[in-house]
């Protein structure tokens, strides 16, 4: 398996609304291994395919690790491939998120606290699920990164403002994570 390292805020990539995964083969299905592995190694709990660097339609994620056992389902690791979020409801819920492409970076962000959401899984068959709590928000953060979107982009701009310097710390490099960064061009 490999790992992949991980662009940040300030790649083009991350800015781009990512193309559907058009077939599955076993060229697809290792990279679906080796996007679990990153994760993993990143102690991520999600991971969208722009993270690193490639644009297409497919996020994983592991979120059980930060699920309340007692009151959430647990999912295990899902890729979600194709995805689309088909609603929202519920009431909107401030709570805090960091990325691994904005390392040490985190913000508080508002979002919905369910969506309905359907994806093709990792054997190209189709699922519809609703989701509450903190696996909608791990869905709606990756499902962000397929549509260009970055959680700083949700926050205001005095926040945003706030912090400047640690967005120039990572884009010039400077802040060291546990898990390998792509490269500055």
């Amino acid at each position: 398996m490999a790992i992949f390292p991980i662009v940040t805020y300030d790649d083009e990539v991350l800015r781009q609304k990512a193309e559907p995964v058009e077939s599955n083969n076993e060229k697809f299905q290792i990279f679906i291994d080796d996007m679990f592995e990153t994760m993993y190694n990143a102690n991520g709990i999600g991971l969208a395919a722009p993270q690193i660097g490639v644009s297409k339609r497919i996020f994983v994620i592991d979120a059980d690790s930060i699920l309340d056992k007692e009151e959430e389902e647990l999912y295990g690791p899902v890729a979600f491939i194709n995805p689309e979020i088909l609603s929202t409801s519920g009431e909107d819920i401030l709570m805090e998120e960091g990325c691994l492409s904005l390392p040490e970076l985190n913000d508080k962000v508002k979002r919905p606290d369910i969506i309905k959401i359907k994806y093709l899984n990792r054997d190209f068959e189709e699922e519809v699920i609703e989701v509450g709590g903190w696996m909608s928000r791990v869905i709606q953060h990756e499902y962000d990164h397929l549509e260009g979107i970055l959680f700083i982009d949700h926050i205001n701009l005095f926040r945003r403002r706030l912090h400047k310097s640690e967005l120039d710390d990572i884009a010039n490099g400077l802040v060291e994570t546990s898990y390998p960064l792509a490269p500055k061009l």
